[in-house]
């Protein structure tokens, strides 16, 4: 293996982390009341200043730029958060169905699956909880 490479995976490795910890961040700070009321404000705070500039394009053009790049950015770093949630609740899950005697080892990952697989479970648990009504 190279230097390069290494270096290469080092950076790749320390990037990674890095943007987890942005997005664990963004995200906590996007979900608070206080950041929607700054929002607010900040639409507010745009309507009134229509009229000092005359309702231009370039009035116009600020906020719709602005809101543009932060929902671009948030997209990503929100679906980080997310897949890292996701995944984690995953792992909790199978340990518990690993541990579960009367639990099926075949739900084991299940979600790493084709939808037709998943189809079949489905359809199978839809048929025991019938079962098990009448």
């Amino acid at each position: 293996m190279s230097l390069f490479y290494t270096v290469l995976l080092f950076i790749l490795r320390d990037m990674n982390e890095i943007f987890r910890k942005i997005s664990a961040k963004v995200a906590a700070i996007a979900g608070r009341a206080s950041t929607f009321l700054i929002a607010v404000s900040t639409i507010i705070l745009w309507l009134v200043s229509g009229p000092i500039f005359n309702y231009s394009d370039t009035w116009q053009l600020a906020i719709n730029t602005a809101t543009t790049i932060i929902t671009f950015l948030m997209v990503f770093l929100i679906q980080n958060t997310q897949n890292r949630d996701s995944k984690a609740m995953h792992l909790k899950l199978d340990e518990l169905i690993k541990v579960t005697k009367t639990a099926s080892n075949t739900l084991i990952e299940i979600e790493e699956g084709t939808d037709e697989e998943m189809d079949n479970l489905e359809d199978k648990y839809k048929k025991i909880k019938k079962d098990l009504e009448s």
